[in-house]
């Protein structure tokens, strides 16, 4: 009987503390205040409502996270693979001049844009954001086709891009 219980709370705890996985973004996520490269502010809706129609490849990232910096020559590999997807950076930099420092060390191409309230803000926070860097894919009606992977080399990741 001991035995018996014991699986049932490994299974009920497995189960419980498995992450919600998102098909659209919640209110709070969306509210988010980012910040454009020229330092206009834009709520995190008008970032995807300019991308409307179109399938977007997300990149969560900052400059000082080393597996995000490993993660890099995986995004460059498929930005040359898939042209047709439309390239998403969001920052987690602590400061505007390290987010603008990493977009040119590492020559990264695509449409970018810093998270004033960082890992914990409302948009952390509302994305169940736990580790960076965390890719995404975004349909074209701007819902969640993929709503986590941390490698590039993920098989969930790889097959989302492809469809």
């Amino acid at each position: 009987m001991k035995n018996i219980v014991c699986i049932f709370i490994i299974a009920f705890t497995f189960v419980s503390c498995k992450k919600e996985i998102l098909k659209e973004f919640p209110q709070e996520a969306l509210q988010e205040t980012m910040r454009t490269i020229d330092g206009k502010d834009i709520k995190f809706e008008a970032v995807l409502s300019k991308y409307k129609g179109k399938t977007v490849f997300v990149d969560v990232w900052a400059s000082w996270c080393g597996d995000c910096i490993k993660g890099i020559p995986g995004v460059k590999e498929i930005q040359k693979n898939n042209p047709q997807l439309t390239y998403l950076f969001l920052s987690l930099d602590r400061k505007e001049t390290s987010w603008k420092a990493g977009i040119q060390k590492h020559n990264l191409t695509g449409e970018h844009y810093f998270v004033p309230t960082g890992f914990k803000g409302a948009f952390g926070k509302a994305i169940g954001l736990d580790w960076i860097p965390r890719y995404m894919i975004i349909n074209p009606d701007g819902s969640i086709k993929l709503f986590e992977a941390i490698k590039t080399n993920d098989e969930a990741l790889q097959e989302a891009i492809k469809q």
